[in-house]
């Protein structure tokens, strides 16, 4: 059992992560549940409850016996990763609050993993997926939103919580769009007249009101759209061209920023259009993509 004691210093730093860094409802539920897990592991591993004085002597031992017992469990090495990135942001804070000596956790070796590079569709296969996502529903509307969705993500680079997340106000869409990304981060980004377009014609359809302060995009009942519906018809989209599994509404986000490169787009504007908070996020794409820039180099360079 984690103590009272424990169980408030760990909101406190959450509190604390909300405030100092911005971070996402999502992100910080995945804090607390990396952190709640490793307390209890190290409840049951000393075999009483863990409160603030016993949870400042954890050693090395400790941690290797943690750890061994996340990969026991089938845990992979990028989620331990991130666990323990958690545990050690917690440890930092919390020593320096309480004036511990938090080294056996911070010294504690990330296990090694491969960076998944960023799946994009080529851009034939990102074009048919807007022209055939629309023929999967029956009803006009709901092909008409299905299709400006898609659009969104594809020619805004929007993540679909944000398109999702557009209200009624939004329409018709502007020149540029203001977008609340991840962190509470603000960005602004261009509209494109495809995206404009498909927007305005879905809302021409829809059979419920345009209201100001309700969901832009509406459930077959009326209600907010789920994500999980879009993920569905890209599903049925992708069996029926033949694409890949990773065809998914985020892969349309990787495509409009890798097909940005490819045309020549600055990568730190890109950083900008996508929302990333580094730069380092961003230049994942320029893996993706290579062999222009190899090509690029070999055209451009005075030595090459």
């Amino acid at each position: 059992m984690i103590s009272p004691a424990l169980t408030d210093v760990l909101g406190k730093w959450l509190d604390h992560q909300r405030a100092l860094s911005g971070a996402a409802d999502n992100t910080l539920k995945a804090y607390q549940t990396d952190v709640l897990g490793f307390l209890s592991f190290m409840t049951q591993h000393h075999g009483g409850a863990q409160g603030l004085a016993p949870i400042a002597k954890i050693g090395v031992r400790d941690m290797r016996s943690w750890m061994a017992h996340e990969r026991g469990r089938g845990v992979g090495a990028r989620s331990l990763a991130r666990s323990l990135s958690a545990v050690k942001s917690f440890y930092r804070w919390l020593a320096e609050r309480e004036g511990f000596e938090p080294t056996a956790v911070l010294s504690t070796r990330s296990p090694k993993f491969q960076k998944k590079l960023p799946r994009p569709l080529a851009e034939d296969a990102a074009t048919a997926m807007i022209e055939t996502v629309e023929l999967q529903a029956r009803e006009p509307w709901v092909a008409a939103r299905d299709s400006a969705v898609v659009t969104l993500l594809y020619g805004c680079g929007l993540r679909i919580s944000e398109a999702l997340g557009l209200k009624g106000a939004d329409a018709p869409l502007p020149a540029v769009l203001r977008i609340t990304g991840k962190g509470d981060k603000e960005r602004i980004v261009p509209v494109i007249d495809a995206a404009r377009d498909a927007v305005d014609a879905y809302l021409r359809m829809c059979p419920y009101p345009k209201e100001p302060g309700e969901p832009l995009f509406r459930a077959v009942r009326g209600g907010p759209l789920s994500p999980r519906v879009i993920q569905k018809v890209m599903a049925q989209t992708r069996m029926q061209l033949g694409l890949p599994a990773t065809a998914t509404p985020h892969a349309m986000r990787h495509s409009f920023a890798t097909h940005l490169l490819a045309a020549g787009g600055d990568l730190r504007a890109i950083q900008e259009l996508l929302g990333h908070a580094s730069l380092s996020t961003t230049q994942a794409y320029t893996a993706v993509d290579a062999a222009r820039l190899m090509e690029v180099y070999d055209k451009a360079h005075p030595k090459a």
